[in-house]
């Protein structure tokens, strides 16, 4: 074994690739340490105040080819035992660490696809995957309605973003010139895009109706359902920021079989042959259309309530699996719900009242705020955070659903305006 390896990165361990901030790369450390695994992470975190981050392996997720080649130099001799992506942003990068280094991996093509929104809409077309109509479209056309023939209403979004960033209803011209001008505004803040990612984006039929969380995982590629989610609340737009997320789901037997079927599909479509699968699909009438789909597990906080049901977080069978030893754990009937506390303005956070009387509140399991007093508030669709999270649990869902709503009835979020003064006058 090289000296020049350092000392911590010579035991058995996992390598977690994480974007700096994701709600994701706590959970995965838990997880690992209670099953006695070591982590080294890979960020863009070399001066982060989090020792994880900060004494993890160090790239640029910008330029790919080099950060690849600087983890392979970083854990040469070391005896890591799987590659985890944390979030959409580095799955592609996880691939290919993980297909050098002889690893459970999904294809390069499969993590793109579970990337970008477009390419896999076009995958998912030809496997004949029930999904909105869409076209992909130059972001100038729409701004200067020039050559547009679009049937209202619509959904427009950009080509790799996340957590419903950019994702805007737009009902009429006028609405979609405004829209498509503020998505132009904020692709042209974001560093880490490819140049199509800035000049395309999406326009998608828009599928009114009831929408459904799924949780799964892929192994040697077959879909295994974990549970659906239930979100009670309408996601009519033109923004779609989630609140509330209830399991079990109400759905018939049939309708499960019909998610879980659909979700198969796109697997194979994707070529996805390993890991964990969140889901978007939206019910109309009688039919179900997949919205989105990536491989990763459920973003935010919210993977906290599958514990009630798995006994055990989502993170560690994601990792058991990537190791070979996928757990056999089913989902259980518990009741549970989370409410992810939305950010109601644009502002400065002066403070949150009301914590202890929604924390009193019957089936109230526990809330985690976030979002500290001083913060900048950016709501959808610029804002990719919530507030916090608000977690339930009783013995049916109308109950679970009725104790979110009273809690989340209790608080009172003060925002301050935002003056941001202009440094050229």
């Amino acid at each position: 074994m090289s000296d020049s390896v350092p000392k911590r990165y010579r035991a058995q361990c996992i390598l977690l690739i994480a974007p700096h901030g994701s709600y994701r790369t706590m959970r995965y450390l838990q997880a690992a340490s209670r099953s006695g695994l070591d982590v080294i992470i890979v960020s863009e975190s070399e001066h982060s105040i989090v020792s994880a981050y900060a004494q993890g392996i160090h790239v640029q997720f910008d330029l790919p080819e080099e950060a690849l080649q600087t983890i392979l130099t970083a854990i040469e001799g070391s005896d890591v035992l799987a590659v985890i992506g944390t979030d959409d942003s580095v799955i592609e990068l996880a691939a290919q660490t993980a297909q050098h280094l002889g690893l459970a991996h999904n294809a390069l093509a499969a993590a793109r696809l579970a990337r970008r929104k477009d390419l896999a809409r076009e995958v998912l077309q030809t496997h004949s995957v029930p999904m909105p109509k869409y076209q992909r479209v130059e972001l100038a056309t729409l701004i200067n309605q020039t050559g547009s023939e679009i049937a209202f209403p619509v959904v427009i979004k950009p080509l790799s973003l996340s957590a419903s960033r950019g994702v805007i209803r737009v009902n009429n011209d006028a609405e979609l010139i405004a829209a498509a001008q503020r998505i132009d505004k904020l692709l042209s803040q974001q560093s880490d895009l490819e140049p199509i990612e800035r000049q395309q984006i999406l326009v998608e039929e828009y599928i009114h109706g009831d929408e459904i969380a799924v949780e799964g995982i892929v192994d040697k590629g077959k879909f295994r359902l974990l549970t659906i989610f239930d979100k009670p609340d309408p996601l009519y737009g033109p923004f779609f920021e989630e609140t509330y997320y209830i399991t079990p789901t109400r759905l018939t037997t049939q309708q499960v079989d019909r998610v879980t079927c659909i979700v198969q599909q796109a697997c194979e479509a994707y070529g996805i042959e390993t890991g964990p699968i969140h889901a978007e699909c939206r019910i109309r009438n009688q039919d179900i259309y997949l919205i989105e789909m990536a491989a990763r597990t459920i973003g935010g906080l919210c993977s906290d309530i599958l514990e009630y049901g798995l006994g055990c977080s989502i993170e560690e069978i994601v990792l058991q699996q990537a190791m070979g030893r996928l757990s056999k754990k089913t989902f259980s009937s518990t009741a549970a719900g989370v409410m992810m506390i939305p950010i109601p303005e644009r502002g400065i956070l002066k403070r949150i009242e009301g914590l202890l009387e929604a924390q009193k509140i019957e089936f109230i399991e526990d809330i985690n705020i976030q979002l500290r007093d001083g913060y900048e508030l950016v709501p959808l669709p610029e804002g990719n955070s919530y507030l916090g999270f608000i977690f339930a649990k009783a013995p049916d869902v109308e109950q679970v659903e009725t104790a979110l709503r009273r809690a989340y009835g209790c608080l009172k979020i003060v925002v301050a305006p935002l003056w941001k003064i202009d440094a050229s006058s």
